[in-house]
C-alpha cells in the first residue's frame, strides 16, 4: 500500500498534535489554545477522508502504548495551563437528555483522550514500512467514528470559547478600566 498524501497528512498532524501536548509546560496558554484551534479541525478533516480499507478485521488493532501515569501528568499541565477555563458545560453528553442540571467537562481531559488515542497510533506507525500501515489506519479512522471525533469536537468549540471569550481575557479588560 502506498501511502496517499492524506495519509501522510494525518500522521504528521497526530504527530504535531502529540508533540504539542507532550510541551504544554513550556508554552503560554494563548499559543496553546491558538495551536490546538488550527491543528484540531485539520486532524478532524485528514482523519474523515483516510482512505483506510482492511480486509481482515483482525488486524485492525492499536496497541496502548500510554501509560496512565504519562496520561495523568498531560491533563494536569494542560488543566493548569486553562485554569479556571479548563471547565466547559458539555451539551452534547447522553446523560443531558434525563437531567436538568448541567453537567460539566474538561478541555484537558477532551485533549488527553484524543492525546491517548494519537499517541499509540504514532507509536504503532512510527517503525512501520508503508505497506505496513494498512491497519492502524483503518483503526485509528475506526475509533475516530465510534469515538474520538466527538470529544474533538466538544474541545474545539470550549477553545474557541476559551480563545475569544475567556475569562483571562474578562480579567484583562478589567484591569484595563481601572488604569
Amino acid at each position: 500500500m502506498n501511502l496517499t498524501p492524506n495519509a501522510l497528512s494525518f500522521i504528521a498532524l497526530t504527530n504535531e498534535y502529540c508533540q504539542v501536548m507532550e510541551r504544554t509546560r513550556e508554552t503560554s496558554r494563548e499559543e496553546f489554545v491558538r495551536t490546538m484551534l488550527k491543528l484540531l479541525p485539520r486532524i478532524y478533516m485528514a482523519a474523515t477522508d483516510l482512505d483506510a480499507t482492511v480486509i481482515d478485521d483482525d488486524d485492525s488493532y492499536i496497541p496502548s502504548f500510554l501509560e496512565e501515569e504519562y496520561y495523568e501528568s498531560v491533563r494536569r499541565n494542560v488543566e493548569t495551563l486553562l485554569g479556571p477555563d479548563d471547565v466547559y458545560l458539555e451539551v452534547f453528553e447522553e446523560d443531558m437528555k434525563y437531567s436538568d442540571t448541567p453537567i460539566a467537562a474538561s478541555i484537558a481531559e477532551g485533549l488527553c483522550d484524543i492525546f491517548q488515542v494519537l499517541y499509540n497510533f504514532i507509536s504503532t506507525v512510527r517503525e512501520l514500512a508503508p505497506e505496513e500501515m494498512a491497519a492502524p489506519l483503518a483503526a485509528v479512522k475506526d475509533d475516530f467514528g465510534a469515538y474520538w471525533s466527538r470529544p474533538l469536537c466538544n474541545v474545539l468549540r470550549a477553545l474557541n470559547h476559551v480563545r475569544y471569550n475567556s475569562s483571562e481575557d474578562e480579567e484583562d479588560d478589567a484591569t484595563d478600566m481601572v488604569d
